[in-house]
């Protein structure tokens, strides 16, 4: 299908491939992200946890520093100069490591916490894959009424509310509840991560496109494996607190309230982006012209009636 239906555009002029700068930056991506993809999760030992991530940490600094020096980087954090870029960036790491972490916890609290069979659960979180379907016929819309950074920033906080909904689950809750509200919770999401991919290519022009794509592919899936590692983390920390050796359902609460404030933070980076971000490919500047010729014809239209009004009380 993409042979047959995507254009092979090529750019006229190629760049040096970078690849000191893919090493460097292939060794801290793979050791940051395994590590933290791992961690709480009892598959390693905590030391070798935490060797994988500083080996990666070390790299990625080497790998900065390199960047500063080469035309053409593998990762152009240049690109972060640019403000919705900065926002989908910086922003979208938040508020997708506090929801990366829901696929992670919420089986878990289902299956371990409630005693659900996994078809059970996969039927209870599927709920929100309900909603996030619901949401693609009017995405374009909401972000067209209300524009990218009023809508960002408020859905940011509406999102982790939900999120932060699923800490008062019980086994006493009805599953149609704790699925009408992942349905719900879903639809917000999905409008968010529709908002962050879109917005983040607002002010990238065609020759950096291919950077862009590349740092919001990779900031993509390191905020993901962040978010199962505080959620990993959060789980046994509140263990150790209550010290218990055995997951139960009052382990998870915390869990959900601490990635929850993470992805609210990011409605801070959405609100700092312009008043007009993004109105260009959101068609927003196109209904505002129209909604300011409309109240200028309807204030001449009534400075004409009043006129009117004048003169037939003059003639009377």
């Amino acid at each position: 299908m993409a042979l047959r239906y995507i254009d092979p555009i090529r750019s006229e002029d190629p760049e040096r491939f970078d690849l000191y700068g893919m090493v460097l930056a292939g060794i801290g991506l793979a050791g940051i992200a395994f590590g933290l993809s791992v961690a709480g999760l009892n598959l390693l030992p905590w030391s070798m946890v935490a060797m994988l991530v500083a080996i990666g940490s070390i790299s990625m600094t080497l790998y900065v520093i390199h960047a500063r020096r080469t035309a053409s980087p593998v990762l152009d954090f240049a690109l972060l100069r640019l403000p919705t870029m900065r926002a989908s960036i910086l922003g979208g790491f938040l508020f997708r490591l506090g929801i990366g972490a829901l696929p992670f916890l919420l089986p878990l609290l289902m299956q371990v916490g409630f005693g659900l069979s996994p078809f059970r659960s996969g039927l209870v979180t599927f709920a929100s894959a309900v909603g996030a379907m619901g949401m693609k016929t009017l995405a374009a819309r909401i972000i067209r009424t209300f524009g990218f950074r009023y809508m960002m920033t408020i859905n940011a906080v509406v999102s982790s509310v939900f999120l932060g909904a699923c800490a008062l689950f019980t086994v006493a809750t009805p599953l149609l509840l704790i699925m009408i509200i992942l349905v719900v919770g879903g639809f917000f999401r999905s409008l968010q991560f529709t908002a962050i991919n879109t917005v983040a290519y607002a002010e990238v022009d065609a020759a950096q496109m291919s950077r862009a794509t590349t740092l919001v592919s990779v900031n993509q899936q390191l905020a993901i494996s962040a978010g199962v590692a505080v959620g990993a983390f959060s789980v046994e920390s509140t263990m150790l607190l209550r010290q218990v050796h055995e997951l139960s359902a009052e382990d998870f609460a915390p869990a959900f309230l601490v990635v929850s404030i993470i992805a609210a933070i990011s409605a801070w980076f959405f609100w700092q982006m312009p008043d007009d971000a993004g109105h260009e490919i959101s068609g927003r500047k196109a209904v505002e012209i129209s909604s300011r010729k409309g109240a200028a014809t309807a204030a001449v239209k009534v400075a004409s009636e009043e006129t009117q009004n004048a003169r037939d009380q003059r003639l009377g």
